[in-house]
């Protein structure tokens, strides 16, 4: 593992239709075992221009793994033992605005959760921990994906309030609709408790929303499906990649811990005394929470 001060690790968490980064050298996949269970699939650990990466496909490769049968403990602390630092998580998703048309991207700053049937934090009875979520992902990883997206061309809108549903259906138009009137941006089913839990292991994190569709809120756009949403997934995939290796570059020179306090959070979260900490709840959390426990 990685220690907060230490160069950056990139990890890269894929969605729907992003199953692989071109280009990394050095390419070896590994079974990672965490005490939360098993991750969505192997990482595949490379570098890319020199960088270290470590890639995870969210659903798993082929797409077997539902939004609320994802392991995303797992996910996040096989990540974190494999010394990732900083996680890229690009997500598809579906337009609330007009203005994000499918193919446009969306570099968020909020989110709303609104899962219910998911484990949503490494604590609990035996070890509580409260971490702040009133800045959900890290500011210093949003600048640099969105100086890394206009420098490669790809149009990306720098501010958004990311809503999820526990799907795996598809929204109601009322419900669309309400989501809308609350102001959100971008729907989808995935990315929390992701974002909760990378706090929670202190870990930078940043979340690009790939638009695929309009929800069905949109009178004139075809009422949401699997197909026509694949065609548009698939080329917003390439750009991902792109966005990606265009970004990687600018990662590289951390040597410290982040300016946004994203890998001291725990400092001020934890709650339970340690003569009241449960032993075997201390033990899984060796990697999430080590740094403090």
């Amino acid at each position: 593992m990685s220690a907060a001060g230490c160069p950056p690790v990139i990890g890269v968490i894929g969605g729907s239709g992003l199953y692989d980064i071109p280009g990394l050298q050095d390419v070896r996949h590994e079974t990672i075992n965490t005490p939360f269970g098993a991750p969505s699939d192997d990482l595949v650990f490379g570098t890319l221009d020199g960088q270290q990466m470590v890639f995870l496909p969210r659903h798993g490769r082929g797409h077997p793994h539902s939004p609320t049968s994802l392991n995303y403990r797992a996910n996040i602390d096989a990540l974190k033992r494999a010394g990732v630092t900083e996680i890229l998580s690009l997500s598809a998703v579906g337009s609330l605005r007009e203005d994000l048309a499918p193919g446009a991207f969306v570099i968020i700053d909020q989110f709303i959760d609104r899962s219910f049937a998911r484990k949503k934090s490494f604590f609990g009875e035996g070890c509580v921990a409260h971490v702040s979520m009133a800045d959900p992902v890290c500011s210093r990883l949003g600048d640099a994906l969105e100086t890394a997206a206009r420098e490669a061309g790809i149009p990306a809108t720098r501010g958004g309030t990311y809503i999820v549903m526990e799907g795996p259906q598809f929204s109601t138009r009322a419900e669309s609709n309400l989501y809308r009137s609350w102001g959100c941006d971008v729907i989808g089913m995935t990315n929390m408790p992701e974002a909760k839990l990378a706090r929670e292991a202190e870990m930078c994190y940043a979340t690009v929303a790939m638009v695929t569709d309009y929800d069905c809120w949109h009178e004139t756009h075809d009422d949401v499906s699997v197909e026509a949403i694949i065609r548009v997934l698939l080329d917003n995939a390439d750009k991902g990649r792109d966005l990606v290796r265009a970004v990687v570059p600018m990662l590289t020179d951390r040597h410290e811990t982040c300016h946004a306090g994203c890998q001291t959070c725990l400092d001020t979260a934890l709650i339970t005394a340690p003569e009241a900490r449960n032993p075997s709840m201390v033990a899984k959390l060796d990697a999430v929470a080590g740094r403090v426990l």
